[in-house]
């Protein structure tokens, strides 16, 4: 269910760009603002783990440096199929987790000290088997298409703003000469359509969540292993919050930023209260 849903919300993002492509550039805008956000985001996603790592100053261990780590990692992965992923350990005290890397060949999970000194081992190896569905899934993939898309509708926007200052909007000539209505339909896309690609994302990343919250309770063969654990890192994270750049907090097990209410729509997580609702459901 949660593949078709992503399926079909990856079929209404590109929808969205292809008119927010002509209300607002036109063919040609459409083309240049594709062609930018595709470059940027494969960059992005082409070194993604090097950035990701570095940026929460991760660092790799061995067996003999972490071996109940490396030993669950290990057994999970050939559990799921997947090849031996890099261990990484970051120095924050707030306790989580991520996934990164551009397949499965390339593949790292990293977990914070604070995690590794509050779940005990069978917690830990359900989040760990959680990370691995990410990488099983290609997950890493499928969220760079879905920014590639929400970026190129974020410029296009972007450009239209600039075009109203030089007393331009639209695609081509036969397109301005049809008056009041294209500069309205155009103005409306340039206010909502980012917005919209936004929710789209966000929510194509609850999606991927649940998915893997689903295949790594298959992985490690015991749902509340996973639920037990989100319930301390629900705990864990409230007391010790992360100082989490926006940009990768989709990444993580649990969401690192706050946010209430409204500010829910644009989680890239499911309620905590949901997913353990469902792994308790599946252990039944």
């Amino acid at each position: 269910m949660n593949s078709l849903k992503t399926t079909f919300l990856m079929v209404l993002l590109t929808v969205l760009l292809v008119l927010a492509g002509n209300a607002i550039g036109g063919q040609q805008g459409l083309m240049v603002a594709f062609i930018l956000a595709l470059v940027m985001n494969f960059g992005t996603y082409w070194f993604s783990d090097k950035i990701v790592l570095a940026m929460y100053r991760a660092q790799e261990v061995s067996r003999e440096q972490a071996p109940e780590l490396y030993d669950i990692v290990e057994s999970l992965a050939k559990k799921a199929g997947l090849p031996m992923p890099r261990v990484y350990i970051t120095p924050q005290e707030s306790p989580n987790a991520f996934a990164t890397g551009r397949n499965p060949k390339h593949a790292a999970v990293a977990v914070t000290s604070g995690i590794l000194r509050m779940l005990d081992r069978d917690e830990l190896a359900g989040v760990l088997a959680h990370e691995l569905s990410h990488i099983k899934h290609r997950d890493i993939l499928i969220s760079t298409i879905a920014a590639v898309m929400a970026g190129a509708i974020t410029m296009l926007a972007s450009m239209a703003r600039w075009a109203l200052l030089f007393g331009g909007l639209g695609g081509d000539d036969r397109d301005r000469r049809g008056g009041g209505g294209n500069a309205l339909a155009a103005l409306a896309m340039m206010i909502l359509a980012p917005i919209a690609a936004m929710l789209i994302q966000m929510a194509i990343s609850r999606s991927r969540e649940y998915m893997a919250d689903d295949e790594g309770a298959k992985i490690s063969g015991h749902p509340l292993w996973l639920a037990d654990a989100l319930r301390k890192l629900q705990r864990g994270t409230r007391m010790i919050p992360l100082e989490a750049n926006p940009s990768t907090a989709h990444m993580f097990i649990v969401n690192p930023l706050r946010g209430v209410g409204i500010q829910n729509l644009f989680s890239t997580h499911p309620p905590i209260e949901e997913r353990i609702a469902r792994l308790e459901r599946m252990a039944r």
